[in-house]
């Protein structure tokens, strides 16, 4: 099956939206204060994201690779929706155009039509040093996402087996290449045990991409003859994996994403030490089942409720949410206790 064909499959998977269960962040109980000394008006959703600046912490995630025609109308939407919400876009894996150049234009629409946005590149950790730089080229990016998706291989039916080489290789391109480098799950977390890994090649910005969201699992099995549903539940939902990474690393610039829903998760993560959060699916399903007006509404109003947390927590800057009084309840106190992670 041809890459352009399976990325297709994966959108209309990642469409038919299924019950996750208990979403992580319903789990994480922020404390309500009644007194706020702030006026509306004076309050920012200017994020830093290490070296980058946004004008709001959310930006639409990695989702769509290439695909032909479908793709690029979708990709050519999303860049609309983000210039005209002032968010960052990332695009989904550029490895097919790096493969076919037939495929560059379904991502390179994205830069034309956001001339002035922030755009986030994205490659599989297979690629190499060359490959990354032509990436970043094509879309004059601002930053470069590695996505990291073993499980989703293995399960593929034609998915790599050899992994040998990717953390050298991810060194090579964090060391090689102009812009910051976001280091980038598909759905199942990045642990405690690789942050350190990766802190230790010199990577300095984590996207979790946490279970809860798009279950790329499922999404496999669903193209297997005989699939192994054994891992339909496998991974780091997205809160506790926030908290594996600060616990280990915290001066690490990190984002939040999988199963965010809605922006009072996004204040959520940022309570927990996130940096900036990004959303796929639910954007993805909007843009699809309604139309782009719909979507620039749904990106305002996820700003609206990303600063009436702001308020009620007394917060003017985003970065003022860091550690604002919280609880957890469930099994993700239950993990954070015995991964001794801190609460």
């Amino acid at each position: 099956m041809s890459r352009s064909r399976r990325k297709l499959e994966h959108i209309r998977h990642a469409l038919n939206r299924e019950d996750m269960g208990v979403n992580s962040f319903d789990e994480v109980e922020i404390i309500h204060q009644s007194l706020t000394d702030i006026h509306w008006d004076d309050i920012s959703l200017q994020t830093q994201l290490g070296e980058l600046s946004l004008s709001s912490p959310l930006f639409v995630n990695a989702m769509t690779g290439g695909g032909g025609e479908k793709t690029e109308a979708i990709n050519r939407d999303l860049a609309i929706a983000a210039r005209e919400t002032g968010i960052a876009l990332a695009v989904g894996s550029q490895m097919s155009a790096l493969k076919d150049e037939k495929e560059r234009q379904t991502y390179q629409v994205v830069r034309r039509e956001n001339p002035d946005g922030i755009v986030f590149a994205n490659i599989g950790s297979e690629a190499t040093l060359d490959q990354a730089k032509v990436a970043v080229d094509m879309l004059e990016a601002n930053a470069l996402q590695i996505h990291l998706n073993v499980l989703q291989e293995l399960i593929m039916p034609e998915g790599d087996r050899d992994f040998s080489e990717r953390l050298r290789q991810i060194e090579e391109i964090v060391n090689g290449v102009d812009v910051p480098v976001i280091i980038k799950e598909v759905g199942f977390g990045i642990s405690m045990e690789s942050t350190r890994q990766l802190k230790d090649i010199g990577v300095s910005y984590i996207d979790v991409g946490g279970k809860g969201g798009t279950n790329f699992s499922k999404v496999e099995n669903k193209r297997r003859k005989q699939p192994f549903e054994s891992f339909n539940q496998w991974g780091i939902p997205t809160a506790i994996s926030v908290k594996e990474v600060k616990s280990v690393y915290p001066e690490c610039n990190v984002v939040a994403s999988g199963g965010m829903r809605n922006g009072l998760d996004g204040a959520k993560a940022f309570v927990l030490g996130a940096n900036a959060f990004g959303m796929a699916g639910h954007l993805l399903r909007i843009l699809i089942k309604d139309d782009l007006e719909t979507l620039v509404d749904e990106i305002n109003h996820i700003h609206h409720e990303f600063k009436i947390a702001m308020m009620v927590l007394g917060a003017k800057d985003t970065y003022m949410l860091d550690g604002k009084p919280h609880i957890f309840t469930g099994r993700t106190k239950a993990w954070l206790e015995q991964r001794s992670t801190g609460l």
